[in-house]
């Protein structure tokens, strides 16, 4: 049983390890954190430690593991790229008004300034006050596209 139990951290360790290079939302590190979790119990058991002691240990361990494991993973998360804040790459995405006709080029009103706009399909038609969302921008001219009604604030 210590021989399994030793076979079992290590091959968590290995998960573990492994889910930091792979993208597996979390699955190589949970199977990971089993792995230990079990091998320590049948690790400690196996050499004479006790039942209780072995799973207390364990649990102790796992919970250890898993609390480093969620920490890294809420970091990784929350270090996603940001959408920009400044240049024209701002603009992509920003809800705004047609202030003249857009057939095929016209007016519109984003973030406070007067755009010179494009539609971004030719079928639709896009009237004055129609809501728009900046789909591209190409110099000092925007793409646009009307609306949603979700998209809409």
């Amino acid at each position: 049983m210590v021989g399994l139990g030793i076979a079992l951290l290590l091959a968590g360790v290995v998960l573990v390890i492994a889910e930091a290079h792979v993208t597996s939302a979390g699955a190589l590190g949970a199977l990971g954190t089993a792995a230990v979790v079990g091998g320590a119990i049948l690790a400690i058991e196996g050499a004479g430690g006790g039942l209780i002691l072995a799973i207390v240990l364990a649990l102790v361990l796992g919970a250890l593991l898993g609390g480093v494991l969620l920490a890294a993973g809420l970091k990784v998360a929350r270090s996603k790229p940001s959408r920009p804040r400044s240049g024209r790459e701002a603009l992509i995405g920003c809800a705004g008004l047609a202030r003249s006709p857009i057939a095929p080029e016209g007016q519109v009103l984003v973030e406070g300034a007067l755009w010179r706009a494009r539609r971004c399909f030719d079928d639709e038609a896009l009237e004055p006050g129609d809501p728009v969302v900046v789909e591209r921008v190409d110099g000092l001219t925007l793409t646009v596209r009307k609306a949603e009604p979700w998209e809409v604030v």
